[in-house]
């Protein structure tokens, strides 16, 4: 979570204001993550026989316990994420200051905090420090630094700041070292980046963000750098996004951090491109990136390329039955869009946003709150005739457990991501039911209410209560997708249209204690393709109802092989359940072509059957409650002038 930018000379907004849900699509994922998702993964954290052994490893490492340390050598980040999750969830106080007391007890005299080193150095042969780049360090002690800000913010406690800035101590000292030696180093999934800005933000302190530039400086010292990493180049001369998917947006997230706090412009062509690539070429409708288990770098000729791990691959390469699409790697587009928008404040930025909160991030977490997507497909077959390297379905535990935390902590803080505030304005961001108290620095405050049943319905009304009597501006977002609407202050209507579509549209407020603003965006289903250089998507369509993309699952069609969209009509809306959860399901009018029972690769098109028939269409973060079965987002389009499939 993006903390406080008030005081960073180059953000133009910050995120200070917290929207408390009070109904609705966003106040259920937050209650399903605080109710189920957090005490599920502490349950996994706490049992000493399980894998992970996050809780189990810190008290073996303050001496607590005997043992050797087992699970993932980034698990003391991802049980830092949980913390973070649980303090913006409200767990009481009593329980975090035990874990943090324990986290404090396996810290070293010289700051350094890693259980899986202080364990390995007391054996003979085991892990020592900074002995292997894919331990996670870094990583480790980035996630402490945020989570420390995030309590000290949330609960007024700072003992785990204390332990982050020992943390810190030794890092600075470590970096030095480095330096006087015109070493070099490098590290995976950067979460230091945005903890050290973090930490500089929370306390003022300048040395984090002297540590956060020198970061930047010992990465470009590598040699033979790795793409995995981002650094088989310069951070300046990169202009196409790519490598692994997670550390690239934690890497352009925390250089985002950097021009915030310092203005150095050096790094905006770096951004600017990169950001670019991303969403105009290699983005998923879902909200995904990172499209493939294993890719090949870009950059070098046949005999230099090197394999990488969850890669964006090639610009339009976008798969769907093997998309990988690591939750991880979202959530992180979800943190550079953040900062981006607190640097240049515009309403793409908040799209994606929208779109992976509403899509990617809310699939990949079952609506009971008990399984977790790894990777995000975008279509299942009922079977593969090859082997993944991930399951095809949510599971309750797998191996590498960043996600679950990841969701957890992002869904106890969407209410950071409904509004930004600049001197004079308030952005809309996320919509939602809810009520947030804000204060603006030309003396303007108020609590801004939310009345809605977004994003199921398009009608937003917003109030303002315990107003003082100063005007300021209501920066309303226009999604992208909405091509009509209708504004109103004060009962006096304005019609938008397609101008209007992915831009803010300013509102001046004067009389806060009594104006009231309505916000109508069409919320009509309607049919989106894709760029015809997406190979696998040439030739089909999707559908989508205001942020939400629909998706077919065989529960609802059998089976959904030989399915044909027509290309021209009016989607039927009902209301439904779906495992307890409200949802508009969608009627579509289709076709149905008999596939031969040939296993032929290739077959001569022609003398299949063809009947008409009604497709239902769900949201795509509410499939895989129902069973094991077949999902799809796009299918083929049976278009044409005229057209009658019949014929």
């Amino acid at each position: 979570m993006l903390t406080d930018t008030r005081k960073s000379p180059y953000a133009r907004v910050s995120f200070t204001a917290r929207c408390r849900w009070t109904r609705g699509f966003l106040k259920d994922r937050f209650d399903t993550t605080a109710q189920a998702a957090i005490p599920h993964i502490l349950s996994i954290f706490d049992d000493p026989s399980s894998f992970f052994h996050e809780v189990e490893n810190f008290r073996i490492a303050a001496g607590l316990a005997e043992g050797a340390f087992r699970g993932n050598p980034y698990g003391d980040g991802d049980f830092y994420k949980l913390l973070e999750a649980m303090a913006c969830a409200g767990y009481p106080q009593a329980q975090l200051d035990g874990y943090v007391r324990l986290i404090a007890a396996a810290q070293q005299a010289d700051g350094y905090l890693s259980t899986k080193q202080i364990i390995g150095e007391r054996q003979s042969g085991g892990a020592t420090r900074h002995s292997d780049v894919d331990d996670f360090e870094e990583y480790n002690f980035g996630h402490l630094c945020t989570a420390a800000c995030v309590l000290a913010r949330e609960t007024g406690d700072t003992a785990l700041l204390a332990v982050a800035s020992r943390v810190c101590d030794y890092l600075e000292a470590f970096y030095r070292r480095l330096l006087a030696g015109d070493g070099a180093q490098t590290a995976v999934c950067p979460s230091h980046y945005m903890g050290l800005a973090e930490m500089y933000r929370q306390t003022g302190e300048h040395r984090y963000l002297t540590m956060l530039q020198t970061a930047i400086t010992l990465r470009d010292r590598v040699a033979n750098g790795n793409e995995d990493n981002q650094d088989r180049i310069p951070l300046r001369a990169q202009r196409v996004i790519s490598g692994h998917a997670v550390r690239a947006t934690y890497l352009y997230a925390g250089v985002t951090d950097l021009y915030l706090e310092t203005g150095d412009e050096t790094v905006l062509p770096t951004l600017e491109a990169c950001w670019r690539n991303l969403l105009d070429t290699k983005l998923y409708i879902i909200g995904g990136l990172g499209a493939l288990y294993t890719g090949c770098s870009p950059f070098g000729d046949l005999i230099g390329a090197q394999r990488v791990h969850q890669a964006f691959g090639y610009e339009y390469q976008l798969p769907n039955v093997t998309a990988y699409n690591e939750t991880c790697a979202a959530l992180g587009g979800v943190f550079w869009a953040q900062r981006r928008f607190a640097a240049q404040p515009d309403a793409e930025a908040f799209d994606l946003i929208e779109r992976v909160t509403c899509n990617l991030a809310a699939a990949a977490i079952s609506l009971d709150g008990q399984c977790y997507f790894y990777e995000n497909m975008l279509r299942r077959t009922e079977t593969v005739p090859y082997s993944l390297m991930w399951p095809r379905e949510r599971s309750d535990t797998f191996q590498c457990f960043c996600c679950p935390t990841n969701l957890s902590r992002f869904f106890t803080e969407t209410g950071y991501y409904a509004y930004a505030q600049s001197a004079d304005g308030l952005y809309t961001g996320l919509y939602g039911e809810g009520e947030t108290a804000v204060r603006l620095d030309n003396g303007a405050a108020f609590t801004v209410r939310q009345q809605t049943d977004y994003p199921w319905d398009g009608h937003i009304r917003f109030t303002f209560a315990d107003a003082a009597d100063v005007p300021f501006t209501l920066m309303l977002r226009i999604p992208a997708w909405s091509q009509v609407g209708r504004l109103t202050l004060n009962g006096r209507s304005t019609a938008l249209n397609a101008d209007h579509a992915g831009r803010y549209l300013p509102v001046a407020i004067r009389h806060p204690g009594t104006d009231t603003v309505e916000l109508t965006l069409d919320m009509t289903p309607r049919l989106t393709v894709a760029h015809p250089m997406v190979e696998e998507d040439e030739g089909q369509a999707c559908v989508e109802r205001g942020p939400l993309v629909y998706c077919l699952e065989s529960a609802d069609n059998g089976s959904l092989n030989g399915l044909y969209f027509a290309h021209q009509q009016a989607l039927q809306e009902t209301r439904a359940d779906i495992c307890g959860t409200p949802v508009v399901l969608l009627r579509a009018k289709g076709y149905r072509r008999q596939l031969p029972a040939s296993g032929a690769l290739y077959r001569r098109f022609g003398g299949a059957a063809i009947q008409a028939v009604t497709l239902t269409l769900l949201p795509y973060f509410a499939w895989d409650n129902r069973g094991f079965g077949e999902m799809r987002i796009w299918l083929p389009l049976a278009v044409g002038p005229n057209y009658d499939i019949n014929s």
